[in-house]
């Protein structure tokens, strides 16, 4: 076939690829998607404010069925080589675990086959010869291993559809799918490992659905550990299976079911005797989704392994966004290598999960450590150990009130500089420091604890009345409560889809712990403004975010030869709750032990010892902000914007010749966000009057800057609006004087011409005649920009 000449994309697209599709079998309307965006586009925060980045996009997906996509095909204008999109191509079929991806210009196809161990793994074929559904289907099995017909029965059992179309995001389809055909093959121990937020329940419930429909699996026990994720799981995605479902409460059994939702501890009666789960017989369930699994059934003598072993020949899957690897417990040894992880970076970086900047504060006391002077008291008359007391005794040995009050006011100063109605969590050492901080933050907000008392509210397991607001805290509709003080409650399990804030008072060191905590504010809800957190850290918790293990694949560190040296890096176990049967927390009314060296001669507990009357001051406040990698930015925002811009430009001249044939110079500006340059993030600390283009020459190149006004003034004092009539050089002096005060951004949009002051000239079609046109209005802006920029 000749090609048709200057055909654009959108052109091969619709003139060629379709046709050629249709003729090898392909139905458009159930197999072939366009232009699928799989990604949301990542978020990037400039102040206060946030946008977003690129989507990634295929220009194809081919499905053999809905939700089971077999091959991506990338497009690209006539005037490039045939092969010029493979690349992009195999990059989003590994991002989408697609064996097979074509790149194609309208001449033919360029196929590139990872089914293929040996020959040609890729070739040239004709728009004739493109392959059938059934061809390419062939090969996905091949590629999943998929050999016999009952195997093929189970993987193409479909999704469930509810009436909104709803359909899972791209990674939820490749979890979904890796785990069905995994139990088609026989696999009958299974760990998926999602980041907190990105749909764990959703998925599990799309995966027992399909094994329930095609009756590979006929009963069905999803097992937690809390309340709050039982009803979660069943007013949400669950409730599609209507009448087949129960929840087993009071140890209460009745076998008539198909999917069983229970709690652990409703279960066990911890007496072998009268364990309600032995009502069941050990072949009952064919099938058991373990939910938080890092939690329980991590250790070999946890009461959930109890009930795991005794339903051994059942398939197990273990859901968890932070499988747990030490010494003595292991998700891996237990449930094997993940079949699929999905990071809270990847999340980030795909737009599914809100990014983050952190703001850490150093207390004078907490820095430098404090000793009282002699002859000190507490608050009722007892001496004070004459000892250096430093962060890791504040709150668990030694109560310092002017502390609290500093941590409470720096709370207070965040929330009213931004929105003092931003759900905020405040993870504290104990119960005890959470009431404390719950009453110094409710005298700072006074006038607001005024006018609802639910305003501050302390949410631990051993108190009631905040137990029963925790569905309030997570309600987007429920303005009230606002800040949760917290310790170990609230870590995990909690779907706070608006907390804007987290605050770190705590000695953090399981990564675990703190991976449940930071999953806390990653939720996006951009109905309720919900599109990125702030940590703020006052224990220098977020250390963390630098450790290789935060983000890193899980490590098997269990398995050891006899005669093979273990060492495992120190790491504080965060203590695991008890709960009762119903799954809430229990506390008993005894002091805490102390550590090691603590107890004192007679063998008695420690208590705390509460103190006033010392100086806590702020010595340093620091923000950071997540990089493009998602790397926090450690150093100075000016150091990173060097190293960054020179990576991309070597030499000033280069990133002038950029600067200067960018037809629309917000395009650098996005090209710079994509890097992590962000103006609005660092502008405090390079100079607020300077645009971006003086603050890279400056930051980058040592250049001396000018701020906007002075280069507004320079192209005004070259008179260079002359040639213009009254009105048009009017409106080219307003824009001027827009850029002084905004930026170049904000002029060379034609949105401009809508807001205040240009009204005045009338509309903006009104404005763009004043020039004799669009053509010439755009014209003249361009000359502007070139003026303004003319001196570098």
């Amino acid at each position: 076939m000749a090609l048709m000449q200057n055909l654009s994309e959108r052109d091969i697209c619709t003139k060629l690829i379709l046709p050629a599709l249709k003729k090898a079998g392909w139905d458009v309307q159930t197999q072939v998607r366009e232009e699928v965006s799989f990604t949301d586009g990542r978020i990037y925060v400039k102040g206060d404010k946030t946008t977003r980045g690129k989507r990634k996009r295929a220009d194809f997906i081919l499905y053999y069925k809905p939700n089971i996509p077999v091959a991506i095909i990338e497009a690209k204008k006539n005037t490039l080589s045939l092969n010029a999109g493979i690349q992009q191509g195999i990059e989003y079929a590994n991002i989408l675990d697609l064996p097979l991806a074509y790149s194609s210009n309208g001449s033919g196809f360029y196929e590139h086959d990872k089914t293929l161990s040996s020959g040609s793994i890729e070739r040239e074929l004709s728009l004739d010869d493109f392959p059938s559904p059934e061809e390419l289907w062939q090969r996905y099995k091949k590629y999943k291993g998929i050999e016999s017909p009952e195997e093929e029965k189970v993987v193409t059992q479909d999704y469930y559809v509810d009436a909104t179309g709803r359909s899972p995001r791209y990674y939820q389809q490749i979890a979904i799918n890796r785990t069905v055909e995994a139990i088609a093959k026989g696999q009958d121990r299974i760990l998926l490992v999602m980041a907190t937020g990105t749909g764990k329940t959703y998925t599990a419930f799309q995966i027992i659905y399909r094994l329930w429909k095609s009756g590979t699996k006929k009963r069905i026990l999803f097992l937690a550990d809390r309340n709050a994720l039982i009803d979660q799981t069943r007013r949400g995605d669950f409730r599609h299976f209507k009448d087949k479902m129960t929840v087993v409460k009071k140890k209460k059994i009745d076998k008539s079911y198909e999917i069983y939702l229970a709690l652990y501890q409703g279960l066990t009666n911890y007496d072998e005797d009268k364990d309600a789960y032995k009502e069941f017989s050990p072949d009952f369930f064919d099938l058991i989704v373990i939910d938080e699994a890092h939690r329980g059934s991590a250790r070999e003598d946890s009461a959930w392994r109890e009930i795991l072993e005794y339903f051994s020949s059942a398939t197990h899957i273990g859901l968890t966004a932070t499988p747990k690897e030490t010494e003595e417990v292991s998700n891996i040894e237990y449930f094997g290598e993940p079949i699929y992880t999905y990071s809270l970076k990847q999340g980030i970086e795909d737009g599914f999960l809100a990014p983050y900047k952190v703001i850490r504060v150093g207390l004078d006391i907490d820095l430098n450590g404090w000793r009282p002077p002699k002859g000190f008291k507490d608050k009722f008359g007892n001496p004070v150990e004459d000892r250096i007391y430093n962060r890791t005794d504040f709150e668990k040995l030694l109560v310092i009130e002017e502390r609290r009050k500093q941590v409470a006011k720096k709370v207070t100063e965040f929330l009213k500089a931004h929105d003092r109605f931003d759900k905020t969590i405040v993870f504290c050492t104990d119960i005890e420091h959470a009431g404390g901080l719950r009453t110094a933050l409710a005298n700072e907000n006074a006038d607001l604890m005024a006018q609802n008392s639910k305003y501050v509210m302390q949410i631990t397991g051993d108190n009631e009345e905040g137990k029963r607001e925790l569905d309030n805290f997570t309600n987007p509709e429920e303005i009230y409560p606002v800040i949760a003080t917290t310790s170990k409650l609230m870590t995990t399990g909690i779907d706070a889809q608006t907390c804007k804030l987290i605050v770190l008072d705590s000695n953090i060191k399981s990564m675990t712990e703190f991976k449940q905590i930071i999953g806390r504010g990653t939720r996006i809800n951009e109905e309720y403004g919900k599109t990125y957190f702030t940590i703020m850290d006052f224990r220098n918790v977020t250390d963390l975010f630098a450790d290789p293990d935060f983000d890193g694949e899980p490590v098997k560190v269990k398995e050891v030869g006899e005669d093979d040296p273990v060492g495992f890096p120190e790491e504080e176990e965060e203590e695991t709750p008890i709960i009762d049967e119903e799954g809430d927390e229990i506390i008993f009314d005894v002091p805490d032990i102390p550590d090691a060296g603590e107890v004192t001669d007679s063998g008695s507990l420690y208590k705390k010892t509460y103190v006033n009357g010392v100086d806590v001051t702020v010595l340093h406040e620091r923000v950071q902000f997540l990089d493009e990698e998602g790397k926090l930015i450690t150093g100075s925002l000016k150091d990173y914007t060097k190293r960054k811009v020179k990576e991309e430009f070597a030499s000033l001249d280069e990133f002038l010749n950029h600067w200067k044939s960018a037809e629309k110079k917000q395009a650098v500006i996005e090209e710079l966000e994509a890097n992590g340059i962000i103006y609005e993030n660092f502008k405090e600390e390079v100079g607020k009057e300077m645009d971006i283009f003086d603050m890279i020459l400056h930051c980058a190149y040592d250049m001396p800057p000018l701020t906007r006004k002075e280069r507004a003034e320079r192209v005004k004092k070259r008179n260079y609006f002359a040639k213009y009539g009254e009105q048009a050089r009017a409106v080219l002096e307003t824009l001027l004087e827009k850029y002084a005060d905004d930026g170049i951004e904000n002029i060379e949009s034609l949105s401009v011409l809508k807001v205040q002051p240009f009204d005045k000239f009338g509309s903006p079609l009104e404005i763009i005649s004043l020039f004799g046109g669009k053509e010439n209005y755009l014209h003249a802006i361009a000359e502007l920009e070139e003026a303004l920029y003319e001196a570098a």
